[in-house]
């Protein structure tokens, strides 16, 4: 009877401190930022083939072009499905996956400064990574 009582009570305080948590400002933003960098990548992954939103090849230095035989649009169609994989590690294994896709922006962030015109894009995506950052570092408190 006493493990009984003992078992309901960790219940209990367990039901609770997953209330406490999922109302607590700090999860609301790793909820946040997790729904973001799980649709944000999906959905520039998807329109890699689509082209809907922007024509991505013109963020593809010459040079790496050039390095890829001319295949710079296959590349692109590459980088989607690496992107689209991203979101969905994002989705599954935050504290794992935001610091691959911190990685990942910093990259797109180096691509981006070998294009004379696009530094704001490059800094609009520092600010991405710095947000990526801050979800791998919530991740160690919430996603378990």
């Amino acid at each position: 009877m006493a493990q009984a009582k003992s078992a309901l009570a960790a219940d209990v305080a367990f039901a609770t401190n997953v209330r406490e948590e999922s109302s607590s400002k700090s999860y609301q933003a790793y909820r946040l930022l997790q729904v973001g960098f799980v649709v944000a990548p999906i959905l520039a992954g998807l329109d890699k083939f689509f082209h809907l939103l922007v024509d991505w090849d013109k963020y593809l230095p010459a040079v790496v072009n050039t390095a890829v035989g001319g295949y710079g649009h296959q590349l692109m169609m590459v980088v989607g499905v690496i992107e689209m994989v991203a979101g969905i590690g994002v989705a599954l294994k935050p504290r794992i996956f935001a610091y691959v896709v911190a990685l990942w922006l910093a990259a797109i962030i180096v691509n981006l400064l070998m294009i004379p015109g696009y530094f704001d894009v490059a800094l609009r995506d520092v600010g991405l990574m710095i947000g990526a950052l801050a979800l791998g570092r919530l991740s160690h408190d919430f996603d378990n």
